[in-house]
C-alpha cells in the first residue's frame, strides 16, 4: 500500500475501493453466535436484526447500539430489555415508545425523559401500572420483556 502521505488523489480513491469491496454489504463483523443477521459489528447472540453496533440478545431489531435483551426496536442506544421501540436512549423495559431519553417501565410514551411507570405518557403507582400494562399486552397482543 502506498504511504498516505505521498498518494494521489485517484490512488487514494482505488485503495478506499479496495478496502470497502474487501467485506461484502450484509457482512457482520466481530460478532459471536448471531443467526440471520446483516450489518452487524461486535454483537453477541443476536437474531434476524440489521445495522446492530455492541448489542447482546436482540431480535428483529434494526440500527441500535449498545443495547441489550431488547426486541423489535429500531434506533435505540444503549437500552435493555425494551420492546417495539424507536429512538429511545438508555431506557429499560419500555415497549411501544418513540423517542424516550433514560426512562424505566414505559409503555405507549413518547418524547419522555428520566420518568418511571408511564402508560401513554401518564405516571401509575407501580402496581397500577403492571395490571395496566399487563392486561394491554395481553389485548395487544405483546410479549412483555
Amino acid at each position: 500500500m502506498t504511504d498516505p502521505q505521498t498518494m494521489s488523489g485517484p490512488e487514494f480513491e482505488a485503495a478506499l475501493r479496495e478496502l470497502t469491496g474487501s467485506t461484502r454489504a450484509g457482512d457482520n463483523l466481530g460478532c459471536l453466535a448471531c443467526e440471520g443477521c446483516q450489518r452487524c459489528r461486535e454483537c453477541t447472540f443476536c437474531l434476524e436484526s440489521k445495522g446492530l453496533a455492541r448489542c447482546h440478545y436482540c431480535a428483529d431489531c434494526a440500527e441500535c447500539v449498545d443495547c441489550s435483551h431488547c426486541s423489535k426496536c429500531q434506533g435505540c442506544s444503549t437500552c435493555q430489555h425494551c420492546a417495539l421501540s424507536d429512538n429511545c436512549v438508555a431506557c429499560a423495559y419500555v415497549v411501544r415508545s418513540t423517542g424516550c431519553t433514560g426512562c424505566n417501565y414505559c409503555f405507549g410514551c413518547v418524547g419522555l425523559a428520566r420518568r418511571d411507570f408511564c402508560i401513554l405518557n401518564e405516571p401509575y403507582d407501580r402496581a397500577t401500572y403492571f395490571a395496566i400494562a399487563g392486561r394491554l399486552a395481553r389485548e395487544l397482543r405483546i410479549t412483555l420483556p
